[in-house]
């Protein structure tokens, strides 16, 4: 950033207000919530957050607008502007250290990620306008703007309370997983052996079959299924999960809250073990990888359904969101996971 792109002193109060905003976010991003003592009132929380981010978008704005054109704000102008925008983000960020704990990690996890998103966003503006030649309205600072909007915009689809976060990080996971079952559907479909119509037995001593890291033996694509099976059944998993948790999350207590956000972690787990689990499918296959993902993946299957695990004593069926009522499903997929597990195993073990 060049000081020559300003005219006079109005770009002072722009980098000050611009590292200003860059700590805040920082502290946000790195800090620790203000436990309440007494009651808290969501309620209310909601509503002053979502005051404090409309005040940021109309002071952003109001920023971009009057660097938009010559002629520039005057220095007393432009550290008026500067003064306000510092005190939407100043409120905006205590605003957010209201939200204790205490009302779920999970809650306020996103509640900080959205916050976060709206301080970079203001950064970049700042950084923009202090940058870009003055003459005109640039791109650059009409895309900045936008992403302040935007990013404010996003307030409203927050999960109002941590039964809510939960259904969030658990409908992504559901995602994850139907990419990486519809990934390995298409490429099944695509990929094809050249040499499909060659017998091994008529190759004499030659490598058989030409380059098999380019495609899959019919031993590989027999492997693959049991695999598909174990997605499936993680993805049935989460969606009577998801359901469960509509039906039963309570947001009321202490043990409920916590139970959630373990659900929430575990649940989270899934991404990379989907990621891990496909890689090793993929041709040349490893069968090595694919025995210790399929262990590793089924097992935070299980942990997820709540089912009973010495490792996860906390988590098991008398947890509030799959109770009694739900032990007909989890014993399903346990029974699903088990058997695809041996049968994956069975047929890496063949002629080994």
């Amino acid at each position: 950033m060049s000081a020559d792109n300003c005219a006079g002193n109005v770009s002072v109060p722009l980098r000050n207000i611009l590292n200003s905003i860059q700590c805040v976010r920082d502290r946000v991003r790195d800090g620790e919530s203000n436990e309440s003592d007494g009651a808290f009132n969501l309620s209310n929380f909601w509503d002053t957050l979502n005051q404090a981010v409309k005040a940021v978008s109309q002071e952003a704005t109001k920023l971009s607008l009057a660097f938009s054109k010559p002629p520039l704000p005057s220095q007393q102008d432009g550290e008026r502007l500067a003064e306000s925008i510092m005190k939407s983000v100043l409120t905006l960020s205590t605003v957010y250290y209201w939200l204790p704990k205490s009302q779920g990690i999970s809650l306020r996890r996103q509640v900080r990620d959205a916050t976060v998103e709206v301080l970079e966003g203001v950064a970049q503006l700042v950084e923009v306008i202090l940058s870009s030649p003055l003459q005109s309205l640039s791109q650059e600072q009409l895309t900045s703007t936008g992403s302040v909007w935007s990013a404010c915009d996003q307030f409203a689809q927050l999960p109002q309370d941590n039964k809510g976060a939960v259904l969030v990080v658990l409908s992504a996971q559901i995602g994850v997983v139907k990419d990486a079952i519809e990934e390995i559907e298409q490429a099944l479909s695509e990929a094809h052996d050249p040499f499909s119509d060659v017998l091994d037995d008529d190759q004499e001593g030659e490598e058989p079959r030409g380059n098999q890291d380019t495609y899959w033996s019919e031993k590989d694509r027999c492997i693959i299924g049991p695999c598909q099976g174990l997605m499936k059944a993680s993805a049935a998993c989460l969606r009577k999960l998801m359901s469960a948790v509509k039906a039963n999350g309570d947001v009321t207590t202490a043990q409920s809250l916590a139970q959630l956000d373990d659900l929430a972690d575990i649940t989270k787990e899934i991404s990379p073990g989907v990621d891990d689990l496909a890689l090793c499918l993929y041709p040349p296959m490893d069968y090595s990888g694919v025995e210790t993902n399929q262990v590793q993946y089924s097992f935070y299957c299980l942990c997820v359904s709540f089912l009973h695990t010495p490792l996860l004593s906390s988590l098991h069926r008398s947890s509030h969101v799959c109770g009694e009522s739900q032990l007909t499903w989890v014993q399903f997929l346990e029974g699903a996971v088990d058997h695809n597990l041996q049968k994956a195993k069975d047929l890496i073990q063949q002629d080994s």
